[in-house]
């Protein structure tokens, strides 16, 4: 009976996790949280129990995406790395990186482009893009660097008619561990070199 017990909170995880990628791939929920909640909502359970971590919920993503979106997905994510790469070179000055599900291949449907820029003159980033007429709306999120909590700008605009977030670092925090969320792991980044030779490998 115990082995049964220990059993439903282990099924009912994956039953979430498999929802959640669901969620992500088909509506466009770039969100692990808020993907796992309502998910868990949709499925009869308690947000508190039973949720998968952000790993088990990307493994489910990444098999749904190969199952049911495969040609789709890759021209996605091609199209998505060189909208991605045509900003990050744009953007050089500001020394870019590509972050987020556009760089892991599992963006989903109307998916924002991320990208981390890392200099010590913020108002310069803000002052290239109203050069260029790039409307831009501004807000801010709480990351690490290492152990570090920092405040982030984020610019959110569109580059070519696809939406791209811009989150404005530190010119120190380049060389240092960027997190999410303290017990997070790092935040996967990748330079203008990496990202083209993503596309190339792509190709």
């Amino acid at each position: 009976m115990a082995r049964e017990n220990n059993r439903k909170p282990s099924q009912m995880r994956a039953r979430i996790a498999a929802a959640a990628a669901r969620l992500m791939a088909e509506d466009g929920i770039d969100d692990f949280a808020l993907a796992k909640r309502k998910a868990a909502r949709q499925l009869g359970a308690a947000e508190t129990q039973s949720l998968p971590a952000n790993e088990e919920i990307e493994a489910e993503l990444r098999a749904y995406q190969a199952l049911y979106q495969g040609d789709e997905q890759r021209e996605r994510i091609r199209e998505l790395r060189t909208v991605a790469l045509e900003a990050m070179r744009s953007l050089a000055a500001f020394n870019p990186y590509l972050a987020g599900a556009v760089l892991k291949g599992t963006a989903g449907r109307y998916a924002d482009i991320d990208l981390q820029l890392f200099t010590d003159d913020h108002k310069a980033v803000e002052l290239f893009l109203l050069n260029r007429d790039l409307s831009y709306a501004a807000s801010e999120q709480r990351h690490y660097c290492g152990d570090q909590p920092r405040s982030v700008p984020v610019l959110r605009l569109e580059w070519r008619g696809f939406p791209l977030n811009v989150a404005v670092y530190a010119g120190n925090d380049e060389r240092r561990s960027l997190k999410a969320t303290l017990a997070g792991r790092p935040i996967e980044r990748a330079g203008i070199g990496s990202v083209s030779a993503l596309l190339a490998a792509d190709a």
